[in-house]
């Protein structure tokens, strides 16, 4: 079975789904096909490094309310084994980012890519909205990182990146994680292992039924 995920790496809902997903699939017999797809939660530019719960707390109602909804994901992500540090977490435009998935991608690296730039942004604060960075993201898990900045540097992938993140927004994808299960279930939001696991069922027996 092909899954889509629909994510963002700087959604910290996105990085416990593809946890829990992972949970899911160890209690799954069928073959699967995991793959990334880009999603911008906020495409508007980030012109200087600025803390995350302050840009949380300008968009969410002030600072109590931003710590409120930390503390909240980060007790949900420990106990699926994530570390969230959003005291240390940098707000970020993540298109660069989703080209250096795409390149990794290409690159049979995505996996560990997408694992690379979550653990990046909320565990050890760094700002992945930075070249130099993501250059760096790209060579701790094994690929040539003065070849990422040059690729990062240069506009290759930004086309196609816009392309996919309009074909998002046309399948009418509008909050993330959202997977795509067999090229049509939708599953939307960070459910639980068990949930995911029951979709995966459902999806079998009609896809059986229907062929």
């Amino acid at each position: 079975m092909e899954i889509d995920i629909y994510a963002d790496v700087v959604c910290p809902w996105c990085w416990i789904g593809r946890r829990r997903l992972e949970q899911a699939l160890t209690s799954y017999d069928g073959k699967v096909t995991v793959r990334h797809r880009p999603f911008q939660l906020d495409p508007s530019p980030v012109t200087e490094p600025v803390p995350l719960l302050d840009a949380l707390a300008a968009k969410f109602g002030g600072p109590e309310r931003a710590r409120q909804m930390a503390a909240q994901v980060t007790e949900v992500g420990a106990s699926v084994g994530l570390e969230l540090n959003f005291e240390r977490a940098i707000a970020a435009n993540t298109f660069d980012a989703h080209r250096l998935l795409n390149w990794a991608g290409d690159r049979g690296r995505g996996d560990a890519a997408v694992e690379a730039l979550h653990r990046a942004h909320f565990t050890d604060g760094v700002d992945i909205g930075s070249r130099d960075a993501l250059a760096q993201i790209a060579a701790g898990i094994g690929l040539d990182g003065t070849e990422a900045r040059r690729f990062l540097d240069s506009t290759e992938g930004s086309a196609e990146l816009t392309a996919e993140l309009a074909a998002a927004r046309q399948l009418g994808v509008t909050s993330v994680p959202t997977f795509v299960l067999a090229g049509k279930y939708a599953v939307t939001g960070a459910q639980e292992p068990e949930t995911l696991l029951a979709a995966l069922a459902e999806v079998d027996e009609r896809e059986s039924s229907a062929g």
